[in-house]
C-alpha cells in the first residue's frame, strides 16, 4: 500500500497531526491490511467492522487502543480515499476511568539517583521538572532553552502548539553540567548513535523503566508518571489550577482539574462532613 500510504501521509501533514499520530494512524491501517492480507481500500465496510469487533473481543486490546484505530480508519476511508458512506463504530462501551500511581517525591528522588548515567538522569530530571510529554522531552533543542527567562520552550507540542514551561535553578545547574560533558550541538538528547538525531521514544521510556527497576519503584506506568507527578505535585504546594493549565498545555480545563482527584495534601485537609456535626450530649 505505498501509494495509499503516501497519499494518507500528506493529508495527515496538511492537517498539522503529530508525528506519533500520524505513526500510529498508519500502523493501524498496516494492521488491518495484514490481518485480511489485502489492500485495505479493496475491504467492505463489514470486513472493516468485522476486524474493529476482532481488536475488541479477540484481542482484547485496550479501549484506548481500540479508539486510536478506529479514528485512524476512519479518517483512512473517508478522508483518504474519499468514502464517507462508510461508518465504523467501536461496540458501545464506557472507557475505564483508571487514576494513574502518583510517585511521591521521596521516589522522584530514587529514580533519579538509580539513573544509570548523567545523559540519563538529565532527561528524566527534565522530563519531571517541566512536566513534559516523552515526544517533548525528546524533541527538545539546545536552543529552547532560556536561561535569562527561566523557561523552556516546547515547540510543536501536542495539537501543533507551542507554548513554554519552567526551567527550574536545579535543571539548570545539571543541564549545563550534562552540556559541559555532552555538548549536544543541536538536539538536547541526541540518539546515541547519531548526534543529528533525536533521541526516540523508545528509549526515552527504556531509560526510564531501567531507572525505576534500580530504585526499586513498584508503581505502576511509564515515563509519563512524570508529568502526572509535576502537575500533581505543584497542585499540592498550592499553584492555581489555570497557571498548571498553561505549563501542561492543557486545551481544557477539564483535563487540569483531574489532577485534583491525585493530589495527596488536597485529599489529607479536607475534613469529613462527620466532623462538622454537633456531639451528641451524654
Amino acid at each position: 500500500m505505498g501509494a495509499l500510504r503516501e497519499q494518507m501521509e500528506r493529508q495527515m501533514v496538511l492537517r498539522r497531526m503529530s508525528v506519533r499520530t500520524r505513526q500510529s494512524y498508519s500502523a493501524a491501517v498496516a494492521q488491518l491490511a495484514k490481518h485480511y492480507r489485502r489492500r485495505p481500500d479493496q475491504l467492505t465496510e463489514a470486513e472493516i467492522q468485522s476486524y474493529l469487533l476482532y481488536l475488541v473481543e479477540e484481542r482484547k486490546l485496550a479501549f484506548s487502543s481500540c479508539n486510536v484505530a478506529l479514528h485512524a480508519l476512519r479518517f483512512f476511508y473517508q478522508e483518504t480515499l474519499q468514502r464517507p458512506q462508510i461508518q465504523l463504530a467501536l461496540p458501545k462501551a464506557r472507557a475505564p476511568q483508571k487514576l494513574p500511581e502518583i510517585l511521591s517525591r521521596e521516589e522522584i528522588e530514587r529514580l533519579f539517583a538509580a539513573a544509570g548515567h548523567l545523559k540519563q538522569r538529565v532527561l528524566l530530571m527534565t522530563t519531571y521538572a517541566a512536566g513534559l510529554r516523552v515526544s517533548e522531552v525528546c524533541a527538545l533543542k539546545v536552543s529552547d532553552l532560556d536561561s535569562e527567562r527561566m523557561t523552556i520552550r516546547v515547540e510543536q507540542g501536542k495539537g501543533a502548539k507551542d507554548r513554554y514551561t519552567l526551567l527550574s535553578a536545579r535543571l539548570l545547574r545539571e543541564l549545563r553540567r550534562y552540556w559541559q560533558v555532552q555538548r549536544p550541538p543541536v538536539w538536547l538528547f541526541p540518539a546515541a548513535r547519531c548526534v543529528d538525531r533525536a533521541l526516540s521514544t523508545k528509549s526515552a521510556q527504556e531509560m526510564f523503566y531501567a531507572a525505576r527497576e534500580r530504585a526499586q519503584i513498584a508503581k505502576r506506568g511509564g515515563i509519563h508518571a512524570l508529568r502526572h507527578a509535576f502537575a500533581t505535585h505543584l497542585l499540592e504546594a498550592g499553584t492555581d489550577v489555570h497557571t498548571i493549565q498553561r505549563l501542561m498545555g492543557h486545551t481544557s480545563i477539564h483535563t487540569t482539574m483531574r489532577y485534583f482527584h491525585l493530589a495527596r495534601q488536597k485529599l489529607a485537609g479536607t475534613s469529613s462532613p462527620l466532623e462538622w456535626l454537633s456531639r451528641p450530649q451524654a
